[in-house]
């Protein structure tokens, strides 16, 4: 599911959240914004909710204490298990690049972690030598900085692989916010409002986002991605974190979400 295709009829009055205090008893079936985006959109784009939404932290997760740690319990177990199925898988595609473009295999770049914490993450390498001699830039469509080789294991993600890595040492999680460069980072937080609250939770491989929007690479997918992370952040659960695992095993097979569409 890379696009909304929802059509969504609702009989009743949908109240600002500025609104909320104001006597509504009169109108039947209301519903504040907040929650008509949470149930029927699952997102919150941050043009439309009010900031007074976004500094309730009683909304948003550090949510159940006991999911968190069964989270990272079962995530470890996964991803261990995980590396050891795919190292065959790994090393093939670790001849292919040296074949192709030589040595490194691996490439690790510095990506910010909870609470914008600085990690570093580990991913086989897709692009050229010195792809970024020209300063820090998002992938686009039919990039010519991608190899070959790079170009179809980031169609089945088999680069993301290393990363299990990051989620064994306690810095990711399998299921959360995709982590951003902080060199991007710092310039969507200038961007958009209220960007940060993503990192509330540690990021992940995959997320909400990632499952429902198409591959980013441009402030305006990001603003829209970002509205796809303030729902799981709000609405973290073990049960969530499950439906992503599926759907995001479904798009690995399909082949599809991690390349730019433009």
């Amino acid at each position: 599911m890379l696009k909304d295709k929802k059509n969504i009829n609702y009989d009743g009055i949908i109240i600002d959240d500025n609104l909320k205090d104001v006597n509504t008893l009169e109108f039947k079936n209301n519903i504040l914004l907040s929650n008509w985006l949470g149930k029927y959109l699952q997102k919150y784009p941050v043009d439309l909710i009010s900031n007074l939404f976004f500094l309730d932290k009683s909304s948003f997760a550090s949510n159940s204490l006991m999911q968190l740690r069964i989270k990272e319990v079962f995530e470890k177990l996964i991803s261990m298990s995980l590396i050891i199925i795919f190292s065959p898988l790994i090393l093939i595609s670790s001849i292919f690049i040296y074949l192709e473009d030589g040595l490194p295999i691996f490439y690790s770049q510095n990506r910010n972690g909870l609470f914008n914490k600085k990690i570093k993450i580990t991913k086989l390498r897709t692009m050229k030598n010195n792809a970024e001699k020209d300063g820090v830039q998002w992938s686009k469509k039919n990039d010519k900085r991608i190899t070959k080789i790079g170009s179809f294991i980031r169609k089945i993600r088999v680069d993301e692989l290393p990363q299990l890595i990051s989620v064994l040492k306690g810095e990711m999680s399998l299921i959360g916010p995709r982590p951003e460069r902080p060199e991007i980072d710092l310039m969507l937080s200038k961007e958009i409002q209220n960007y940060n609250i993503r990192y509330n939770l540690k990021p992940g491989l995959s997320g909400w986002a990632q499952v429902n929007y198409p591959y980013g690479a441009s402030i305006q997918d990001a603003k829209n991605k970002l509205s796809y992370d303030l729902y799981y952040v709000k609405n973290f659960s073990n049960l969530l974190d499950i439906k992503i695992l599926f759907m995001t095993i479904k798009l690995v097979f399909n082949a599809k979400g991690a390349i730019a569409k433009k």
